[in-house]
């Protein structure tokens, strides 16, 4: 769980990405296509729309960290959708180090020590979330009922 004072922190730094959005959007994807090329053919070959829905999910879901519980069926949502794109668990790493890069580059010297642990723990927190999701949803359905159990 996070704490009030790493939400803050995220909230904060993020006010600072905001006007430069487009720059952040710009490093993240250049990174994460560095780091896990493989992701590539999962994107369209323009971005710019893609670039504008990574910050809008990212504005909404920082803006909502203090009240996460509203927030978890949009993201279990997300994740869901996901399967369907062919992300898998092991996409979600690289995605992960590529925030923080952008993070690191696009705030310099306020991206503190507290605040990238902070991002750290939004971050995990909501990977957990989306790989759940995304678990549940590939996951084969469950046989119910007597003659399932003892035949299926």
């Amino acid at each position: 769980m996070m704490t009030p004072e790493q939400v803050k922190l995220v909230q904060e730094s993020f006010k600072k990405v905001v006007p430069i959005a487009p720059q952040a959007a710009d490093i993240f994807y250049t990174r994460l296509f560095e780091i896990a090329p493989e992701v590539r053919p999962l994107f369209p070959e323009d971005l710019s729309g893609q670039k504008d829905k990574l910050m809008s999910m990212l504005a909404t879901a920082v803006t909502n960290l203090h009240q996460i519980e509203k927030i978890v069926p949009a993201v279990e949502d997300l994740g869901r959708r996901h399967v369907g794109y062919g992300v898998t668990a092991e996409h979600y790493k690289p995605v992960g180090a590529a925030l923080i890069y952008t993070l690191e580059k696009g705030l310099g010297d306020d991206f503190t020590p507290e605040t990238k642990e902070a991002w750290l723990v939004t971050y995990t927190t909501l990977e957990g979330v989306m790989t759940k999701a995304a678990e549940a949803a590939a996951a084969p359905p469950k046989k119910k009922g007597f003659f399932a159990k003892m035949f299926g």
